[in-house]
C-alpha cells in the first residue's frame, strides 16, 4: 500500500511540475539543452520511453496491490479454454496502469494549453471512470454483468457529444484546407493549403481523389442551413465513432495481449497521421488538411503506445493482469476521439478493421440466433462470438442441439497464436490505411 501511495504522490506532483513549461522558461536564459523541449520529436520519444517505464514499474506494484486486496475476476467461463488455463483469480482493473502511464508523461511533457491535448485527457479520464465503475460492480458487487449497458451507452454518447461540441465551438479547433491547383489544360500540378485556418466540416476519405468529404455537402438538401446541419451531422458522427470504437475494443479484449497489441499498432498509425497533419509540407504531399496544433497529439499517442507496450509485459500470455473495461473502453475512446480530431474518422473502418469485424460477428451471431428462434430452430452463425473465440473452440465443445452455419476451424488454435495473428492483420490494415493517402 505504501508503494501505491508513493505512485499516486508522483502523479500528484506531476500536476504541479510540468517539464515542458519549465524548460521553455529556462530556454530564455540560455540553459544548455533546454531548447530540445521545443522539438516535438524529442518530447514524443521521451513520452514513449517514460510511459514504458511507468507502465512496467507501476504495473508490478499495482498488480501486487490488486492481489493483496483480492481485486480479481470472480467468474469466467473456463469451458471456453480448451487448453485448461483457468483464468480465475487473475487481477482485473489493470487499465488503471495504462491510464496512469498515459497521463503522467502527457502532463509532464505536453503543452497543456492545446485544445486537442485537453480533449484527449478529458476522454481518457471520462471513459476510464466509466470503465472503472463497470469493473467495480463486477468485482465488488459480484455482478458479472457489471454496469447496465444503457448507462455505458449514455457515458459514451456523452463524451462523444462533448468532443463534437467543443470541436464545433472552440476557436482553436481550425484547419487549413487542402486545395489542388490545376493548369489550364486540367492537369494536376500541386497541392496548396488555404492561407488562413478555418472551421471545417471536411474530413479525409480513402480511395477518393482529393481525399475530402464535406459534411455540409451531404446536408445540401437543407439549403441555406446546410452548414449548421453539417455540424449537427459531425457531432452525431463523433458520437457514433466513439461509441463504436470503444465497444469494438471492449469486445476485442478477450485474449491475453489481444486488445493492447492491436491498439498499440493503431496508435502508431494515428501518430503518423497526427504528425504529417501538423506539417504543412507533409500535408501538401499527401493532399490532406493541415491541422495547426495537432503535433501535441503525437506526444499523447507516443505515451499511449508506450503504455500499451509496457502493459503487455504483464498482459501477454499467460496474463498476470487483465485490463478490464477500465482499459478497453478508454483505449477505444482514445482511438475514436483522436481520429475525429485529425479528421480521419472515415478511415477507421480500415484501420480498426479487427474491432469492427469483432463487433459485426457479435451482431450477426445475435441476429442469426433470433432468426432461428423465430423459425423454431436453434442456430448460430459461428462457433462463438466475438470472432476470436471461434478460433480457440473445438467442435467437441459445441452444443449438438444447435446448428452452426460455419464450424471452421475444426481444431482449436492456441490463444497466443491467435493473438499474434490478429496483430499481424492489424499491421497490414494500418499499412493499408496509410497507403490509401497516395491512392488518387
Amino acid at each position: 500500500m505504501e508503494n501505491l501511495n508513493s505512485s499516486f504522490f508522483i502523479l500528484h506532483s506531476s500536476l504541479i511540475i510540468m517539464l515542458y513549461y519549465l524548460f521553455r522558461f529556462l530556454e530564455q536564459f540560455g540553459i544548455p539543452g533546454s531548447h530540445m523541449w521545443g522539438y516535438i520529436s524529442f518530447r514524443a520519444l521521451l513520452a514513449l520511453i517514460l510511459s514504458l517505464i511507468i507502465s512496467a514499474w507501476f504495473g508490478e506494484k499495482f498488480i501486487k496491490y490488486l492481489k493483496s486486496k483480492q481485486i480479481t475476476e470472480t467468474q469466467r467461463d473456463a469451458k471456453i479454454d480448451p487448453f485448461g488455463v483457468k483464468k480465475i483469480g487473475v487481477p482485473s482493473m489493470g487499465g488503471i496502469i495504462i491510464i496512469v502511464a498515459i497521463l503522467l508523461p502527457v502532463i509532464l511533457l505536453g503543452r497543456m494549453r492545446n485544445i486537442y491535448l485537453i480533449l484527449m485527457i478529458v476522454t481518457t479520464v471520462w471513459l476510464g471512470f466509466l470503465g472503472g465503475l463497470d469493473d467495480y460492480i463486477k468485482i465488488f458487487r459480484h455482478n458479472k454483468e457489471g454496469l447496465p449497458g444503457r448507462f455505458k451507452i449514455v457515458g459514451q454518447i456523452s463524451i462523444g457529444l462533448i468532443v463534437g461540441l467543443i470541436l464545433w465551438m472552440s476557436p482553436d479547433a481550425k484547419v487549413n484546407e487542402n486545395v489542388t491547383l490545376k493548369k489550364e489544360n486540367g492537369t494536376e500540378i500541386v497541392v496548396k493549403h488555404r492561407a488562413e485556418p478555418v472551421k471545417s466540416l471536411k474530413t479525409t476519405i480513402p480511395f477518393v481523389k482529393g481525399h475530402n468529404l464535406d459534411y455540409a455537402n451531404i446536408m445540401a438538401f437543407c439549403g441555406k442551413y446546410k452548414v449548421a446541419a453539417g455540424w449537427i451531422l459531425f457531432v452525431i458522427m463523433t458520437i457514433l465513432v466513439v461509441t463504436a470504437v470503444s465497444n469494438g475494443a471492449n469486445l476485442n479484449d478477450g485474449m491475453d495481449g489481444m486488445c493492447a497489441g492491436n491498439s498499440a499498432i493503431i496508435g502508431v498509425a494515428l501518430g503518423i497521421f497526427a504528425y504529417v497533419s501538423s506539417h504543412i509540407e507533409y500535408a501538401a504531399y499527401l493532399n490532406i488538411m493541415y491541422i495547426p496544433g495537432s503535433q501535441e497529439l503525437v506526444v499523447f499517442l507516443c505515451a499511449f503506445v508506450g503504455a500499451l507496450i509496457g502493459f503487455l509485459w504483464y498482459n501477454s500470455y499467460p496474463a498476470q493482469v487483465f485490463m478490464g473495461d477500465t482499459g478497453s473502453l478508454t483505449i477505444g475512446g482514445i482511438i475514436g476521439v483522436c481520429a475525429i480530431i485529425i479528421h480521419k474518422e472515415l478511415m477507421l473502418p480500415i484501420l480498426c478493421g479487427i474491432f469492427f469485424v469483432e463487433s459485426l460477428s457479435v451482431i450477426l451471431q445475435v441476429y442469426v440466433a433470433k432468426w432461428g428462434t423465430k423459425h423454431g430452430k436453434k442456430m448460430r452463425l459461428i462457433k462463438r462470438a466475438p470472432l476470436h473465440d471461434t478460433f480457440r473452440t473445438t467442435n467437441e465443445q459445441l452444443d449438438p442441439s444447435i446448428k452452426y452455419l460455419f464450424k471452421k476451424p475444426n481444431t482449436a488454435v492456441h490463444e497466443s497464436k491467435i493473438t499474434i495473428r490478429f496483430w499481424i492483420v492489424t499491421i497490414i490494415l494500418a499499412a493499408l490505411t496509410i497507403i490509401t493517402l497516395k491512392m488518387r
